[in-house]
């Protein structure tokens, strides 16, 4: 199952439920500040998203559409950006769909 990474910020709202964000954010180990910016919809870096994803008690290759560790398979490849106001969603979405055409052209042409 994935999940998408624009549902972490709704995710740790209704996790968080009527707990306080300066409490949450003390049980995660972040900032109320960062706490309050992903449930508005921003992505996290990488250290405060494996933080949120253990207080979720989510596996974080959930949300970046990875397979689990245990099944070792083909490598798949995938893409993260963070949310800028400058970039549109739909300029992003074409931004990893290049990537990731490109990153299959190149197994491909490995023959991985």
């Amino acid at each position: 199952m994935s999940l998408e990474i624009e549902k972490l910020g709704e995710m740790v709202a209704q996790r968080r439920g009527t707990l306080g964000v300066r409490a949450a954010a003390k049980e995660i180990g972040i900032s109320p500040a960062t706490l309050s910016r992903i449930e508005n919809g921003h992505v996290p870096d990488l250290v405060t998203f494996a933080a949120i994803c253990k207080w979720l008690g989510q596996e974080p290759a959930k949300f970046l559409g990875m397979q689990s560790s245990e099944a070792p398979t083909k490598p798949v490849a995938s893409v993260h950006l963070r949310k800028k106001k400058t970039t549109s969603i739909d300029t992003a979405t074409a931004l990893g769909a290049m990537i990731i055409a490109a990153q299959n052209a190149l197994l491909d042409r490995e023959n991985i």
